[in-house]
C-alpha cells in the first residue's frame, strides 16, 4: 500500500482507483461500483451523494442522529463512464480513473478536479487507497473560499490551509492546533462535504505543497464514508449538516446571563466575598463557577467529592449563593486520581481506559511542563471509559448529588487524552479510533445528568467537542492568552466554530492567562461578549469589573446591562439556532453570501440576523468595518450610516461599533440583577430604535 506523506505527498507513485467490472444496484437505493480497492456504495439523498468505502470498523458513536432516508436509483452505464441518478441529482463517474462529477439539474456541484499533468488526466487522484486509510480530491476554483473544520483561531477562510481534523488541548489560540473540530467543510460556491468518522481527516485546502486548485482529503480510518451536500449557501448547507447531525436545544434562560468565574477560589471565604461584592456593585450576574481546585482537592480528583479541608457544609454554601441570586457552576474532568479510593472500585470494575499491552488500567501520566503555575503537580489518573454501558451510567448518575445539592451547572473540562494507541475502551477501540468521539461521549453523558437531574433545566460548557457535540450546549474557547491577540483568536474560534455547525460559543472574557490587568483589553472584550450566545467572564486572576478600575467598572457594567436588555432578541435568536443550526454570531460569508466585498471583513459578525457587530480588537479604540447594502443606524446613538462601504472609527471606552439595519427593530427587555428577576424571555420593555411597544 503507498505511503502517503502529508507535508510533501508523491503523487506520481500514488495509483488512481480504477472502476474494475460492472456496476449494478444492490438494491433500488443502492448502486456498488466495483473498484481496484473494493467495492464503492454510493446512495443518493435529498441533500446529495454518500460515499461508502470499506466496511466500518469503528464503534457507533452516533455522530448522525439517523441514517438519512436514501432515494431510488437509476443507472446509466457505458463503457467508460456510468451515469446514477436519484432524488433530482445525477453523480456521473468516469471509469479510467475513477472520478466523480455531482449536478443537481442543471446546476454543477463538485467534481473530481481539472488538473491535469503532462502524462496523465489528473496530477492529484481523484480516489485513491494509500498507508494511512483513503484519499479524495475534489476541485475549488480559483478564487474559491472554504468555511468549516471546526474551532479554528486564524483566518475563517480555509483556503491554503493544511488542515487536522483532531482534538488537542491547544494551551492557547495560537497554532492550527484546537479542542472542537469536525471533517465538515462548505464553499459558497454551493457545495459541502462531510467525512462521517471518528478518525483523525487532513484536509488540504488549496494547499500549495499538495495542489492550489484541489481540495484533499486524507481520512485516515479503514474505511470512508463521505456526505457531498449541495445547497444555494453556506446557511443552507449547514442546515443540512446539522440534519445529519443534530441540533441544539435551546439553553435555559439563566444561562444567558453572565457567568463569573476564576482559576480558582481559594476557599469559601473568597468564593463568598466575591458573590457578595458583586451584588453590592449592582452587576449583573447569573452564575458563579467554582473551577477545579476551587471545590476539589487536587491530590484526589475527580471523584464528585468536595474537599472537605475548605468544604466542611457546601450545602450552606450553595444555599447562601442562591439566596443572592446566584446559580452554581462545577468544574469537572473525565479522570479519576488513582489516590482516590474510586480509582480502584472503577478499575476493578472495568469502568476505566485499560493498556492493550498489559490488560490493566491505562495509567494516565500527566506532563506539567506546559502548564506552568496553572496546574499543580497531579498524580497519575485513569480515564473514564464512555464505551463501557456501565461505566457511562455511573459517571451519568453520579452527578445526580451535585443537582440534589443545588449545583446547576457543570463546566467539563479536558477529554482530549486519549491519544495513546495503547489505550483500549471496552467497545474495543483504541486511542486512535476512540480520541475524538470520546469528546462527543463524554459531552453527552453529563449534559444526559442535567437533564435527568438538574432541577433548573439543563446546560454545560465542554472545552472539547466534535461531530454531534453540538446537541449538548454550550461550548466555550478554552485558555486564551490575555493580550488581543488571544481576544481576535478567541473571536475568530468562535464563528469558525458557528460555521461548522455549532450554534452556541462562549470566550473567557479578558483572556484566561498572562494576566497584566489591561483595562482597555478587558473592556473591549466585554462588550464583544455581549454579542455572543453566551458569556463567561473568566481568568486566572480577578475578572470582576471593579477589578480593572472605575472607568472599566462604568464601561463593563454598562455593557453588562445591554446584554441583559438583550436577552428577548438573543432567545428569539436561539429559537431560531435550535430550528436550522445557524449560528447566533454569523460570519459575514454566512450571513452575507451575496454581498462578497463583505467577507473580506472576517473579524466581524451579525448577531443574529438584524444586528452586525464590528469588536474593537486593537488598543486605543480604532475600528475598520464593512456594511451590506443598505442604510444602518447605529447603536444607540442612531446615527445614519451608508451601506456598500467600509468605515474606520475611532470608539471612546464605552463605545461600540454596533449596527442595525434603517428597517429593522430590536426588542429590549428591562436591566435586572439576574433572570430570576423576568417573568420570562419574552419580556419587552422597548423596541429600539422606536422607543415604544409596536
Amino acid at each position: 500500500m503507498t505511503e502517503f506523506n502529508s507535508a510533501s505527498p508523491d503523487w506520481n507513485n500514488i495509483p488512481a482507483l480504477m472502476v474494475s467490472g460492472p456496476i449494478q444496484l444492490s438494491d433500488k437505493n443502492t448502486a456498488l461500483v466495483p473498484t481496484t480497492e473494493g467495492p464503492l456504495s454510493i446512495s443518493m439523498h435529498k441533500f446529495g451523494a454518500r460515499l461508502r468505502f470499506g466496511e466500518c470498523q469503528f464503534g457507533d458513536y452516533g455522530m448522525l442522529v439517523a441514517e438519512p432516508e436514501s432515494a431510488e436509483l437509476s443507472i446509466d452505464q457505458a463503457t467508460d463512464q456510468t451515469v446514477i441518478e436519484g432524488s433530482g441529482f445525477t453523480l456521473t463517474l468516469q471509469h479510467e480513473p475513477l472520478s466523480f462529477e455531482l449536478s443537481k439539474g442543471s446546476e454543477h456541484v463538485q467534481r473530481s478536479p481539472s488538473d491535469r499533468h503532462f502524462v496523465r488526466e489528473f496530477r492529484l487522484p481523484p480516489l485513491a487507497r494509500v498507508d494511512q486509510g483513503w484519499f479524495i480530491s475534489m476541485e475549488l476554483n480559483s478564487s474559491e473560499p472554504v468555511y468549516g473544520l471546526g474551532e479554528k483561531w486564524g483566518r475563517l477562510d480555509r483556503r491554503g490551509q493544511l488542515v487536522r481534523s483532531y482534538n488537542h488541548d491547544a494551551l492557547g489560540v495560537n497554532a492550527e492546533i484546537s479542542y472542537k473540530n469536525t471533517p465538515f467543510a462548505w464553499s459558497p460556491r454551493g457545495w459541502g462535504a462531510f467525512v462521517h468518522t471518528p478518525a483523525a481527516v487532513t484536509h488540504g485546502v488549496g494547499y500549495a505543497p499538495w495542489s492550489q486548485r484541489c481540495y484533499g482529503l486524507l481520512v485516515e480510518d479503514s474505511s470512508m464514508d463521505l456526505f457531498l451536500m449541495a445547497g444555494q449557501d453556506g446557511a443552507a448547507i449547514i442546515e443540512s449538516y446539522t440534519e445529519l447531525t443534530g441540533r441544539a436545544p435551546v439553553p435555559p434562560v439563566w444561562s444567558l446571563g453572565a457567568i463569573l468565574s476564576k482559576a480558582y477560589y481559594k476557599d469559601v471565604e473568597e468564593l463568598m466575598a466575591t458573590a457578595r461584592e458583586v451584588r453590592a456593585h449592582n452587576m449583573p450576574c447569573d452564575v458563579i463557577t467554582l473551577d477545579g481546585r476551587a471545590w476539589q482537592d487536587t491530590d484526589t480528583r475527580f471523584a464528585f467529592e468536595w474537599d472537605s479541608k475548605r468544604y466542611t457544609d457546601p450545602a450552606a454554601v450553595i444555599k447562601e449563593l442562591k439566596a443572592l441570586g446566584f446559580k452554581v457552576c462545577v468544574w469537572e474532568y473525565p479522570m479519576v486520581s488513582v489516590e482516590n479510593p474510586l480509582f480502584k472500585t472503577m478499575s476493578d470494575n472495568g469502568w476505566l481506559l485499560k493498556d492493550r499491552n498489559s490488560g490493566e488500567t491505562y495509567r494516565y501520566q500527566w506532563d506539567m511542563s506546559c502548564f506552568g503555575e496553572v496546574l499543580t503537580p497531579l498524580p497519575d489518573s485513569g480515564i473514564v471509559d464512555f464505551t463501557h454501558p456501565d461505566a457511562y451510567a455511573f459517571w451519568r448518575d453520579s452527578h445526580k448529588p451535585l443537582f440534589d445539592l443545588g449545583v446547576d451547572m457543570i463546566k467539563a473540562d479536558f477529554g482530549e487524552q486519549v491519544e495513546d494507541n495503547n489505550m483500549i475502551a471496552h467497545n474495543g477501540d483504541c486511542g486512535d479510533v476512540l480520541h475524538n468521539a470520546y469528546t462527543l461521549l463524554y459531552n453527552r453523558c453529563v449534559y444526559e445528568a442535567a437533564e435527568r437531574y438538574c432541577k433548573t433545566g439543563p446546560f454545560l460548557f465542554s472545552r472539547s467537542s466534535w461531530t454531534g457535540s453540538q446537541r449538548y450546549p454550550a461550548q466555550w474557547g478554552g485558555d486564551p492568552q490575555a493580550d488581543w491577540g488571544g481576544l481576535a483568536g478567541s473571536l475568530r474560534g468562535g464563528l469558525s466554530w458557528g460555521m461548522s455547525g455549532a450554534p452556541f460559543y462562549a470566550t473567557d472574557v479578558g483572556g484566561f492567562y498572562g494576566d497584566q490587568r489591561d483595562a482597555e483589553l478587558y473592556v473591549r472584550w466585554s462588550q464583544a461578549s455581549v454579542f455572543s450566545a453566551h458569556m463567561r467572564l473568566h481568568g486566572i486572576g480577578q475578572r470582576e469589573p471593579w477589578s480593572y478600575g472605575a472607568e472599566a467598572d462604568t464601561a463593563v457594567t454598562a455593557a453588562l446591562q445591554l446584554r441583559y436588555q438583550l436577552i428577548p432578541y438573543l432567545y428569539q435568536t436561539m429559537t431560531h439556532s435550535s430550528q436550522t443550526g445557524l449560528p447566533v454570531q454569523r460570519a459575514m460569508a454566512l450571513a452575507f453570501p451575496e454581498e462578497r466585498a463583505s467577507w473580506a471583513f472576517e473579524d466581524q459578525f451579525m448577531f443574529g440576523e438584524k444586528v452586525l457587530v464590528a469588536p474593537c480588537l486593537q488598543a486605543g479604540g480604532g475600528v475598520e468595518f464593512y456594511l451590506p447594502s443598505g442604510n444602518w443606524l447605529q447603536f444607540p446613538s442612531g446615527d445614519v450610516f451608508t451601506g456598500g462601504q467600509s468605515y474606520k472609527l475611532t470608539l471612546n471606552l464605552d463605545e461600540m461599533a454596533v449596527f442595525v439595519r434603517e428597517s429593522e427593530t430590536i426588542p429590549l427587555g428591562p436591566v435586572v440583577q439576574n433572570t430570576d428577576e423576568l417573568d420570562g424571555p419574552a419580556v419587552i420593555e422597548e423596541y429600539w430604535p422606536t422607543n415604544q411597544l409596536p
